[in-house]
């Protein structure tokens, strides 16, 4: 197997959009922690408490997603200099792990999302007053 310069090329603009991705998630997150802390000191409410947690895992898992995205840059960047040296065969190793760490980081994505989803879940769970339960809850997520 031959691998040129180029293809670890490829990744550079995939990457860059995804480490941008996950920035703003942090972001969000981050001013939404901020109000909610701001909100549990004025009423201490559990189910506050339970948000501030569980968004406190999500910063942590996007924290590893951004690492994770930065090291497949940082392997990309690494693999077409040694493509360059003539390496061939240490080129493709170390593209192959840059491969295995964005595939990490979008696996860390899909589990941070699937939390995000809970969460919201668990800001909806008091409507069930108004008449709205959570079979029809599930129902609405899977349209």
């Amino acid at each position: 197997m031959t691998l040129h310069i180029e293809t670890p090329a490829l990744l550079f603009s995939a990457t860059s959009l995804i480490l941008l991705a996950y920035t703003n998630r942090f972001l969000t997150l981050a001013t939404i922690i901020r109000g909610l802390k701001k909100a549990y000191k004025e009423k201490e409410n559990r189910v506050i408490l339970l948000e501030i947690k569980n968004l406190n895992l999500r910063l942590t898992i996007i924290r590893f997603m951004q690492m994770a995205g930065v090291l497949s840059l940082f392997l990309s960047v690494f693999t077409m200099l040694v493509l360059f040296l003539d390496y061939q065969l240490t080129g493709i190793y170390l593209f192959g792990f840059s491969l295995l760490a964005l595939l990490i980081s979008l696996a860390l994505c899909f589990w941070e999302i699937n939390i995000s989803v809970d969460a919201l879940r668990l800001h909806l769970s008091d409507l069930t007053h108004i008449g709205i339960d959570k079979e029809q809850i599930s129902t609405i997520d899977a349209k």
